[in-house]
């Protein structure tokens, strides 16, 4: 497959998608749904599930394509979980508000490379179980 890291950075840093929506928008082909279900379905799962506290939407929109183009609860965890550990050891958190620096004053990663690190993570899952 050729990368769309750039494409998925791109989307999100254009306003027109959150992280989740950049991920899910630019791999749905792969999950066999078209844009504007894609863009639906991740709407409400940006900045950290709408709310900081949560996973970072980038991997949220990663796990949304792994489950749709598995369609098996017990083959997805294990690649999630693969594409989750890479994350955290490349960026340092998982969660939004921790990359984000919020309540630390450190940021760990900006939401640009948080995209692309969750984008390269889901292509290789993609390249190497698909």
């Amino acid at each position: 497959m050729e990368s769309r890291v750039k494409q998925a950075v791109e989307l999100d840093l254009s306003g027109q998608c959150n992280c989740a929506q950049a991920i899910v928008c630019t791999y749905c082909d792969k999950a066999g749904i078209d844009r504007e279900t894609a863009y639906n379905m991740a709407c409400a799962f940006g900045s950290g599930l709408g709310t900081g506290e949560g996973t970072c939407g980038s991997l949220v929109g990663a796990g949304i394509i792994i489950g749709l183009v598995s369609k098996d609860r017990a083959a997805a965890r294990p690649l999630i979980r693969k594409i989750m550990n890479e994350f955290q050891a490349r960026n340092g958190a998982t969660q939004c508000k921790l990359l984000k620096g919020v309540g630390t004053g450190k940021p760990l990663c900006p939401c640009d490379k948080c995209i692309a690190t969750s984008a390269e993570l889901l292509e290789e899952v993609l390249d190497k179980e698909f």
